[in-house]
């Protein structure tokens, strides 16, 4: 397993780039511990496959390193990096059984037979396929597929990186939760270093300790799934992680307060940095409450999504959304919003720009 250090990564599909439009990647700067489980996290066309073309191998990038445990592999080709992929689609060879599919790695380098068998066996063990290993892949279900192309990326115990590249994609939405499950339980006993590229959040964020969340070739934010959802350092990725996604109410700005509809909305703490650009409010609806007083708003949906309700209203012109338990008011019911303070947070530009109170108190 290896350190993965990205230092000042920029890419261009053009030969001459000029203006920072023309990078799929803008400048890049990451580092993943070795043995951790990370997850590469945004829209189509926001540079997460190209990220993983340059970490294998298979791009070289325009500008700076790519280095395992210190050593510049920038422009060492993907054999010379030893590192495993596992793919939208299974990668294995119908006409062989699972046991050769999974020895192959194995095999393919060398490996005595006696170790080629312990290691497919404890794999086996670990992917609950061990009574299949005789079978020819070619009968296998979709999802015992994709298992055994995981396998054959996790049987090798000298590797720096799996990376796994939207490997559900072609899976039944009834199975996905089962094949998420199992690939966290297989990071957590083989400890190898993972990245995991996807545009469902709820991959990443079932999958990995820490998600780098990516849009238009830059990184907007890297954290924990706690910290995305609680602290989005982005409007982008308030929108983009959670179900509904983040409310952002454009405001102004007045002595130091902002104001939305002709109501001052109190923030979590002062605004750092100067206010110059456009200004938005974003609270969570998880963190927005009906109540007797507060921001005037007209119920115009509500949606029963089982484990809660989403009310969707109108205020000034702008949908916010609060989730609610129990009862909820009908459509066209006129109701006051009330937002929970410590999570109510000021963006200036798309970023983040208010400082929470009680980081204040910690450093005086």
């Amino acid at each position: 397993m290896a350190k993965i250090t990205l230092s000042k990564l920029r890419h261009s599909y053009f030969p001459n780039p000029k203006s920072p439009s023309d990078y799929a990647l803008k400048e890049i700067d990451l580092d993943w511990s070795d043995g951790g489980a990370y997850a590469l996290l945004g829209p189509s066309g926001c540079g997460k496959s190209t990220l993983l073309n340059i970490i294998s191998g298979l791009l070289v990038p325009s500008e700076g390193q790519i280095l395992f445990d210190g050593q510049d592999v920038t422009k060492l080709p993907p054999d010379q990096r030893n590192i495993a992929q596992v793919f939208q689609f299974p990668v294995i060879y119908d006409t062989m059984s699972v046991y050769d599919n999974l020895a192959f790695p194995l095999r393919n380098r060398g490996r005595d037979e006696n170790t080629v068998r312990e290691r497919v066996m404890a794999i086996a063990e670990m992917l609950e396929v061990t009574d299949m290993l005789d079978q020819k892949a070619a009968g296998l279900s979709p999802d015992n597929k994709q298992k055994i192309s995981m396998g054959r990326g996790l049987v090798r115990e000298d590797v720096n990186v799996v990376m796994f590249d939207e490997p559900l994609t072609v899976i039944d939405p009834h199975l996905k939760w089962k094949l998420r499950s199992k690939l966290k339980e297989l990071h957590q006993r083989v400890k190898a270093t993972m990245i995991y590229v996807t545009h469902d959040q709820t991959e990443a964020l079932t999958f990995a300790d820490q998600v780098v969340v990516m849009q238009l070739g830059e990184v907007v934010q890297i954290g924990t799934p706690i910290e995305l959802f609680e602290r989005p350092a982005h409007t982008f990725v308030g929108h983009f992680i959670g179900s509904p996604g983040m409310n952002i109410l454009p405001c102004t700005l007045l002595n130091g307060a902002a104001r939305f509809a002709d109501h001052n909305i109190a923030l979590e703490g002062p605004i750092h940095g100067e206010a110059l650009g456009k200004t938005e409010i974003g609270i969570r609806p998880e963190f927005v409450s009906l109540s007797d007083q507060g921001l005037p708003a007209v119920v115009t949906k509500v949606s029963d999504v089982g484990r809660h309700i989403v009310v969707e209203c109108e205020a000034n012109g702008t949908r916010i959304s609060a989730v609610v338990e129990g009862r909820a008011p009908e459509k066209g019911t006129a109701v006051h919003l009330s937002f929970r303070q410590d999570m109510t947070r000021l963006y200036i530009d798309g970023w983040l720009a208010s400082t929470p109170e009680t980081s204040l108190e910690a450093a005086e």
